[in-house]
């Protein structure tokens, strides 16, 4: 059997029919917020640096390991120079003391070898220090931009959200005053097609933007005015009112 709803229950769908096209449009402005896709390219240059980093900062730490080995057999060295130095001056043995005195003369070329390494290594490390330090500054650089965006971006979203709800609290009521199974129609059409109501205005179905033909339109004036009527090519319920030319 064919729905039947009055005309004026028809004509709610239409008020219906616009708040989801609005809450609709909303939800794809929140969406597609320009902010997402800046906070998403921020987000991926952000992920290269931490990998830049997190590479930098394992450099660092092996020259800081590599700095530490030296520094050790530096003080090795130095020990081994200060105590030969103190057996050579207690030595009363003209033996010893040549023996002494060649072994501190290979200890100082050694001590002065490895301190110029040292100063080599030291040279490196304040630059892997400076890379590091770099990089971190630009990661902080781009967390502040996207602290800065996202912060825009949630005040609109707010905003939106509020729209959203409000469209969405209207929506409820309207719904509450349409019949139950004209509404059920309705959804299920919506839910199918992504249009519920359509208004026949002038000839033209307001949902597909088409005329209809004349043929179509005889039928639709030879019907009920209480009877459901769908729309041949949007699938939505084609509601008549003063304005549908018939």
């Amino acid at each position: 059997m064919a729905l039947k709803a009055s005309p004026e229950a028809q004509a709610i769908l239409l008020d219906l029919q616009a708040l989801d096209t609005k809450i609709a449009q909303l939800s794809h402005r929140a969406k597609g917020l320009p902010q997402h896709a800046a906070i998403q390219k921020l987000s991926v240059e952000m992920d290269a640096l931490r990998i830049v980093l997190l590479e930098q900062t394992g450099a660092r730490d092996d020259v800081q390991l590599e700095l530490s080995r030296i520094e050790s057999d530096v003080a090795v060295v130095t020990a081994r120079i200060a105590r030969d130095n103190e057996r050579a001056q207690a030595s009363t043995s003209a033996k010893d003391a040549q023996a002494f005195e060649h072994e501190l003369a290979n200890l100082a070329k050694r001590q002065y070898d490895l301190e110029e390494i040292e100063l080599t290594v030291m040279e490196k490390l304040d630059d892997r220090e400076q890379a590091v330090a770099a990089t971190s500054a630009t990661i902080a650089d781009l967390q502040a931009q996207i602290d800065a965006i996202v912060a825009e971006r949630d005040a609109e979203l707010v905003v939106l959200q509020a729209d959203i709800a409000a469209a969405n609290a209207d929506r409820a009521t309207v719904a509450a005053t349409v019949p139950a199974d004209l509404l059920a129609l309705y959804e299920k059409q919506r839910g199918r097609y992504g249009v519920g109501a359509s208004h026949l205005r002038f000839g033209v179905s307001s949902a597909s933007g088409v005329k209809l033909l004349e043929n179509e339109m005889q039928e639709i004036r030879a019907a009920a005015p209480d009877d459901v009527i769908m729309c041949a090519s949007s699938e939505a319920i084609l509601v008549r009112t003063k304005e549908s030319g018939l």
